[in-house]
């Protein structure tokens, strides 16, 4: 039986799937139409762009970095041509295998791979992104002739060379790899394609002035990736040169005076506050960590017991003792607690009353009557125990204030740390506890809380020399941009302490002439042979204190425990020239370990005819 077809129903069926297709097949039309409006008119620039970026790149060129010289323009760090593995990651196609071919061919190891792993974040794709430094002349060749790595190009680039290699570390300091944090810090256009920042010295402080401006490059590449067109649209822009205040040679001279031991040498011009010499040892070779340093010898630095790569000159802080004396000497003298002629009879102890205590002196015999200028000269304890009694804790402080002791002396180099001058209000904060009478007493003679460090020694014996002149002392002498010449920096900021009387300086002065000069001057072995008139006072700071009765025998002390040697002066008497510090740990005697040192420095110092 066969159906009878609905001719009316199935034409009205037709008809509305008709009106939805058209209906459909215009709404797609116009979807169409929106789009290519959109792509072609409203947002033709950006389409253009984005399409060219995808033919052309711009990419960084990293400046070269400025050098670094010696007041006499020796080299102290310099740049050497070398090269570098980069890896592209849209050339790449699979990452990790190409590395561990890398690997297996021999041009980098397990730790180059954690390095890019770490350090790719910070690239985009189209970034040459650097896998290894410094490659030796053997695998750039093994590289190009193979040339089998696709997205794996060799680039030359300037390496950081220090050619002195430990020398001046502490001074110049070094460069390493960015990191995160230097990454947020510098600024991000100028500091693309950088792989290497000062991170501490010379190198941190002025970084900015050293790096220089980097420039920009556009590359072609076709359809497949290769490049194929190259140009320069910015020159980069080379770092400034520094010529520092640093004389190589007496840095150099001092360093070998101080091998095996752990100490700080600082000399200083007093005319303009130049540092001539700033040496800490041990001392480290700085080259180490401009390619990453290896397991061994990072372990070795922070392993060591003598902790190298502490900036002593710096950031060790020391009880100055003996070498304060002529401060408080003349604090004593401007403030009228004493005058010129006052005399102190020396036992060899001093007693306060109702104290059961003994404040002995270095010489347990005793120094007889002594004055201000024999008390200097023979670094009597009691009579400074007995100065610092009739001033007071709160008079003391304000005597010693104005040589820029407790406070960083701002040298262009960073860590500097200040030191303590103790008082009052002081010891409440740091301890919540009052100031004894005894503590006044040790404070008089450089001990208890008070430190310092070699380089606020050197800037406030300057200021002795200076009668009361301090400057600011400073490592950067001049700068030299390319093509430029060379422009000396901006004379440091001085100040004048109030003087109440000239002849309380002279007298003082006169006092460490006489450690030299005189016959019971604890320096007068500095004065054979000398060939310039010297100043000076000589220190020996104990690292713990002592039961009234007992003696101190350093062969009975382990090492760490024993005195350190100290000794300050200034070089000629009239019209100073140079003031210098020394401090060597743990040594002992000031007189014999450091004193002789000092000499040596200036010796050579005034060997120069520059000097004569």
């Amino acid at each position: 039986m066969n159906k009878i077809s609905n001719i009316k129903l199935e034409n009205r069926i037709f008809s509305n799937r008709m009106v939805w297709a058209l209906i459909f097949i215009l709404l797609l039309t116009l979807v169409l139409i929106s789009r290519l409006f959109n792509l072609q008119i409203s947002h033709y620039d950006y389409y253009t762009e984005e399409s060219l970026g995808n033919q052309m790149r711009t990419l960084p060129i990293t400046s070269t970095r400025g050098k670094i010289f010696d007041r006499y323009g020796k080299i102290i760090a310099t740049n050497q041509l070398a090269y570098k593995l980069t890896l592209t990651p849209e050339k790449t196609k699979d990452i990790p295998a190409t590395l561990l071919a890398l690997k297996k061919f021999g041009l980098i190891n397990d730790k180059n791979i954690a390095t890019f792993e770490t350090i790719k974040k910070h690239y985009k794709k189209f970034h040459n992104i650097p896998l290894k430094h410094k490659l030796s002349e053997k695998q750039v060749a093994k590289f190009l002739v193979s040339n089998q790595f696709i997205g794996i190009d060799i680039e030359p680039y300037f390496h950081r060379v220090y050619p002195n290699n430990d020398s001046s570390v502490h001074v110049t300091g070094y460069v390493s790899r960015m990191n995160k944090k230097d990454k947020a810090f510098y600024n991000k256009k100028n500091y693309a394609g950088t792989s290497f920042v000062g991170k501490t010295g010379i190198e941190k402080q002025y970084e900015t002035l050293l790096h220089g401006k980097n420039g920009k490059k556009q590359i072609e590449r076709n359809a497949t990736g290769r490049v194929i067109n190259s140009k320069n649209i910015q020159e980069p822009e080379q770092g400034s040169d520094l010529y520092l205040s640093i004389d190589l040679a007496l840095q150099k001279k001092a360093e070998s005076l101080l091998k095996g031991k752990r100490g700080s040498i600082v000399a200083v011009d007093t005319t303009n506050g130049e540092v001539l010499v700033m040496v800490s040892t041990p001392i480290y070779n700085p080259n180490w960590f401009v390619n990453g340093i290896s397991h061994k010898n990072y372990n070795k630095l922070q392993t060591s017991k003598d902790i190298p790569q502490l900036n002593r000159a710096i950031q060790g802080l020391y009880p100055p003792g003996s070498t304060i004396k002529p401060m408080v000497a003349l604090a004593g003298l401007e403030q009228g607690v004493i005058t010129a002629h006052s005399k102190v009879y020396c036992p060899g102890f001093f007693k306060l009353s109702n104290v059961k205590r003994k404040f002995n002196d270095w010489k347990r015999s005793g120094h007889g009557v002594v004055d201000v200028k024999d008390s200097i000269a023979q670094s009597c304890d009691i009579f400074f125990y007995d100065l610092a009694d009739k001033m007071g804790i709160d008079d003391l402080y304000d005597g010693l204030k104005p040589f820029n002791f407790g406070k960083i002396t701002g040298i262009d180099i960073p860590g500097e740390r200040g030191g303590i001058l103790p008082s009052r209000a002081w010891k409440k904060i740091n301890k919540d506890e009052p100031w004894y009478r005894g503590e006044t007493l040790i404070t008089g003679i450089g001990q208890g809380f008070m430190t310092t460090s070699p380089l606020q020694l050197a800037v406030a014996t300057a200021a002795l020399a200076n009668k009361g002149v301090i400057i600011q002392p400073k490592l950067l002498k001049s700068t030299q941009a390319p093509g430029d010449s060379i422009k000396n920096t901006a004379k440091s900021p001085q100040k004048q302490i109030p003087i109440k009387d000239i002849h309380n300086w002279e007298d003082v002065i006169e006092g460490m002439r006489q450690t030299i000069y005189a016959p019971q001057g604890t320096g007068r072995r500095l004065n054979k042979n000398l060939k310039y008139t010297l100043a000076g006072k000589t220190g020996t700071a104990q690292v713990f204190g002592l039961d009234a009765e007992e003696q101190y025998i350093a062969a009975n002390l382990k090492e760490h425990l024993r005195d350190h040697a100290l000794f300050t002066g200034f070089a000629p008497i009239k019209n100073p020239k140079i003031a210098i510090a020394v401090i060597v740990e743990n040594a002992g005697s000031g007189s014999t370990k450091a004193a002789p040192l000092a000499k040596a420095v200036l010796d050579l110092y005034f060997e120069r005819p520059l000097h004569k």
